[in-house]
């Protein structure tokens, strides 16, 4: 058989299809590019989402799918990361330097929403992405904290803030703005505007996702958010307890309602393992998370344990995907992130297939 391009796009597409070790589906739109000649072929792959984990294994894959048609054949590849804004046709505005905007949410408080979101922010930056978090929790602003940032936000030209810094994420909250121990006494439309400005005075730089931490259960942030901001969708964050999962149900038909798409569900403090023994306990109930995602049809992104490491380090501004990125529990938010970004994406390829093309004609 000739070796031509097509043949080592398929060669390519059915190896890589079969290597467990590749979390995900590369399609023949991701081949952006062979070029070949008598010595030597030339593989462009372009990732809609951020996977940089996963670049050497499909290096390796795509290199020892050449050796197999032409051992002598030399193989240069390049892996790059593309990540598309969100297409929007809506009264919202878009918001500069943003391309994606997640709402965390969950029905109540005490699941470990904002430690979930600052791990995944994490997680997905150390995927390659660029990332950003918007504290949106006016009344309990703990971000700042998680993060460990102090200081305020400087003006760039009297007009916008620079986002703060830190664990290369960029962030902003009241927290920076307010003394720690002011209580906010707001009432709604107060609290609305200030996240409103909060979120398009913040001078963002070049963000893939901005993950924004919301207050707990349903209310007027959650339907200012929906209706005047560009929201690619929602995350909830439960944990496994029937009284939990009944509020985050809630929730998700909230966002459903005013049409936010649900990229997905997390479980958190899904099983407790004793540090001494091993066993598993399942304190707070089994399964919430992905049966409300099976009543749903809505994608379960995974669980986490419920571990002191993961509070201890959000406490002391240092979290786990950063203090201990080797470690089991970062290993568990990297698989999260890499879920949430090919959600995010199928989301991105359903928008624009759903959306008409619109041609002007002039008689």
């Amino acid at each position: 058989m000739a070796l031509d391009v097509e043949v080592i796009r398929n060669q390519i597409l059915s190896d890589i299809s079969s290597n467990s070790d590749i979390p995900f589906t590369v399609t023949t739109e991701m081949i952006k590019k062979i070029e070949l000649n008598s010595e030597t072929v030339n593989i462009l792959i372009e990732i809609g989402f951020p996977g940089q984990s996963k670049h050497r294994i499909i290096s390796d894959q795509i290199s020892s799918s050449i050796a197999t048609l032409d051992k002598n054949l030399r193989t240069i590849i390049k892996i790059t990361t593309n990540i598309f804004a969100h297409s929007v046709q809506d009264t919202s505005q878009l918001i500069p330097g943003v391309k994606n905007i997640i709402a965390v949410a969950s029905g109540k408080g005490g699941v470990g929403k904002s430690t979930t979101t600052v791990n995944l922010a994490l997680a997905l930056e150390s995927e390659g992405a660029r990332v950003g978090v918007l504290d949106a929790d006016i009344y309990g602003p703990s971000i700042p904290t998680m993060l460990g940032i102090k200081g305020k936000p400087e003006s760039l030209d009297g007009k916008k803030f620079r986002p703060m810094f830190g664990h290369n994420l960029q962030a902003n909250s009241i927290g920076f703005l307010v003394p720690k121990d002011q209580a906010m006494v707001w009432r709604g439309p107060m609290v609305t505007q200030a996240l409103d400005q909060l979120l398009r005075l913040t001078a963002w730089e070049d963000l893939d996702y901005l993950l924004i931490d919301m207050p707990p259960g349903t209310g007027d942030i959650h339907l200012t958010l929906a209706q005047k901001v560009p929201l690619t969708g929602a995350v909830i964050v439960t944990t496994p307890q029937e009284i939990a999962v009944q509020d985050a149900r809630k929730g998700l038909k909230m966002f459903e309602k005013v049409s936010v798409p649900i990229i997905g569900v997390i479980e958190n403090m899904g099983v407790y393992i004793c540090p001494k023994c091993k066993n598993q306990e399942h304190l707070f109930g089994q399964g919430g998370g992905e049966n409300l995602c099976n009543e749903h049809s809505t994608y379960f992104l995974g669980t986490l344990p419920l571990n002191i490491e993961i509070r201890m380090d959000a406490d002391s501004g240092n979290p786990t995907v950063s203090s201990n990125p080797n470690s089991h529990i970062s290993e568990i938010f990297k698989s999260m992130a890499l879920n949430l970004g090919l959600q995010i994406a199928k989301i991105q390829k359903k928008t624009k297939s759903v959306f008409p093309k619109i041609v002007v004609k002039n008689d």
